[in-house]
């Protein structure tokens, strides 16, 4: 079956895809030079969406980061929540989108993943809408913080810290751990979503479509 990765940066949520048996392509704006897989450089919004059986999309998430509603920055960011379902439900195949916890008001019955489902160094809370029913696993308690040696938080600079939560983050090694990638640099990883929960999402889409095909036959 083939996948294909709108806005996939250097390939985390594209690497997961694979995992789960997929053929994937992905497609950016921006050049990616260490992107696994292959890929093409255009815009999500234009670029030729037909012809796969799953289609993720991670549309960029400044505008609902915490940060811009801090500094009222929301509105010099697009908002492309809505135009990329558009596009995603009149091309007609199953689709995934993810975002940051604060979208939720923007994405429809959303379920939540964080790195303790599948003991990663991160916590990384992402919301995911999908097209296919599907259930929230269950989200084990944090026990650890940020800055402990076990977690890592994966934004900003590597081997940066905070005076004011009292945290020290991790270097690139320690992130590529803490995220389940090997490949990627800096930026790329702060940006990026641990293949963990593309893959676990794509198993979950083949099962349900397994049902469909068993309930059908």
């Amino acid at each position: 079956m083939k996948a294909l990765d709108l806005f996939c940066g250097a390939g985390g949520a594209s690497m997961g895809l694979y995992l789960a048996g997929f053929e994937v392509t992905g497609v950016d704006i921006n050049p990616q030079a260490r992107y696994p897989f292959r890929f093409i450089q255009a815009d999500a919004m234009e670029v030729d969406i037909a012809g796969f059986d799953l289609i993720w999309a991670s549309p960029p998430c400044q505008r609902y980061s915490a940060g811009a509603a801090k500094w009222g920055t929301s509105e010099d960011h697009p908002h492309m929540i809505p135009a990329i379902r558009d596009r995603l439900i009149e091309n007609g195949a199953p689709y995934i989108i993810e975002n940051i916890v604060p979208a939720a008001s923007h994405l429809r019955a959303p379920i939540m993943l964080c790195g303790t489902m599948f003991d990663l160094g991160v916590f990384r809370h992402r919301l995911f809408e999908t097209s296919f029913f599907l259930l929230q696993p269950a989200h084990p308690e944090h026990k650890g913080k940020i800055g402990d040696g076990r977690y890592h938080t994966v934004t900003g600079h590597a081997g940066g810290s905070s005076k004011r939560d009292g945290w020290k983050n991790g270097g690139t090694a320690e992130w590529r751990i803490a995220m389940g990638i090997d490949w990627m640099v800096g930026n790329e990883l702060a940006e990026s979503i641990p293949p963990a929960f593309s893959k676990f999402l794509a198993e979950q889409f083949l099962k349900h479509n397994e049902n469909v095909c068993a309930q059908r036959s």
